[in-house]
């Protein structure tokens, strides 16, 4: 009499297997935010880090000239 609820004994394995799987993917969300999360803490100048690395990564990255590198780093080193 008390196997209504989910068509007997078979519903309740596969709610339990349901949630088992919600929780692995959990996790696994969590892993691979808590990754992306330090990936993105480690390549990226922070504000106030060092400012002659930011200027080299921009130059790497050709988002400036050398001739405002040059001028940018002597400010810089001053």
């Amino acid at each position: 009499m008390w196997m209504h609820g989910f068509g007997g004994f078979g519903g309740w394995w596969l709610l339990g297997m349901l949630f088992w799987v919600a929780v692995i993917v959990g996790v696994v969300a969590l892993v691979v935010w808590a990754v992306r999360s330090a990936g993105r803490g480690a390549s990226a100048a922070a504000p106030g880090g060092d400012a002659l690395v930011v200027l080299k990564l921009r130059y790497a990255r050709g988002e400036i000239t050398r001739e405002q590198f040059e001028q940018m780093r002597n400010d810089i080193e001053k």
